[in-house]
């Protein structure tokens, strides 16, 4: 039987490196989309249609493990009720969509990997470690992220080993937020944000989606693993190796946090706020990061 991997948003930002990621190593990708692409000979596309609960279960054919990305990007807008409505039930409709697919058809399908996301530990800033077993946080991002895994433990009932991958910032050349970031520090008006002291939690791309292969070939891993390097890096120490990086100046002053706030609504919180996260239990299961320090990283990506 051929290695096939089913993907949700396996067209957007981490999906489309992990799909490119995973054919290099002799995998089958199988993507769902709301509107079909051209099949090649490694990617098959089906569609589906969160919104009107509909997905073709042809998707299934050949699949062993499902990787879920699929949801609505949190820091795409400023989040108004109507927004945080959206960021939510993408995630949980989209998981339900599968869960009832699985349940209902037959199919091959032995586990089943989902993005989830560091936000779950609280946008807070404290000397803190978070560890997987942790007190989950009470705001809004902590609130989507502990419903979404929620949804996503569900498929355990089904007997299909259950991961996820609690991310933080993913740092990619062309891609995310890194793309945004860089424009000011290209210009020499690169600085730190708020008080600079709240922690950056990131991963490399490719070590993301090294981590997706290591956690699909792996039938150990189960449950929740934090998805970041755990260097304890904070805001201004992010913000100076990025101006060293690009070879720029780093003197301006830092943002205030009342004035991300004006610009961001809520959503600053994002910017302002950040938590110290682990990545202990990923190393204990052997996994080993192709960039584990922050200035090689960002070396690889733009120098």
């Amino acid at each position: 039987m051929e290695n096939r991997v089913l993907i949700s948003g396996g067209t957007g930002f981490v999906g489309s490196y992990l799909s490119e990621y995973l054919i290099n190593r002799g995998y089958k990708i199988s993507i769902l989309s709301r509107k079909l692409d051209q099949n090649t000979e490694d990617i098959h596309y089906y569609i589906w249609d969160v919104e009107n609960n509909k997905i073709d279960k042809n998707c299934l054919h050949n699949v062993q493990i499902i990787i879920h990305l699929a949801g609505e990007n949190v820091a795409a807008s400023r989040w108004s009720d109507k927004r945080k409505t959206q960021l939510l039930e993408s995630r949980l409709n989209s998981t339900l969509l599968l869960y009832n697919l699985l349940e209902r058809e037959t199919n091959t399908v032995n586990t089943f990997i989902s993005a989830s996301a560091t936000g779950i530990y609280g946008s807070s800033t404290t000397d803190h470690v978070y560890r997987e077993k942790d007190l989950l946080g009470a705001d809004f991002l902590a609130d989507v992220c502990l419903n979404w895994e929620a949804q996503v433990f569900k498929i355990k009932d089904l007997g299909i080993r259950t991961v996820v991958l609690r991310t933080g910032l993913v740092l990619a050349k062309d891609n995310g937020a890194l793309a945004k970031m860089i424009i000011p520090f290209k210009l020499g008006l690169g600085s730190a944000l708020a008080s600079g002291k709240q922690y950056t939690p990131w991963i490399h791309i490719e070590d993301l989606c090294k981590m997706y292969l290591y956690a699909l070939e792996n039938s150990t891993m189960e449950n929740a693993y934090n998805a970041v390097v755990g260097d304890d890096i904070n805001n201004e120490e992010f913000s100076k190796t990025l101006s060293k990086v690009l070879k720029k100046p780093f003197f301006m002053p830092r943002v205030p946090k009342f004035i991300l706030t004006v610009v961001f609504g809520e959503m600053a919180v994002i910017l302002t706020e950040g938590s110290r996260v682990s990545s202990e239990k990923i190393r204990k299961e052997g996994f080993k990061f192709s960039y584990p320090r922050l200035i090689k990283a960002l070396q690889n990506l733009l120098a």
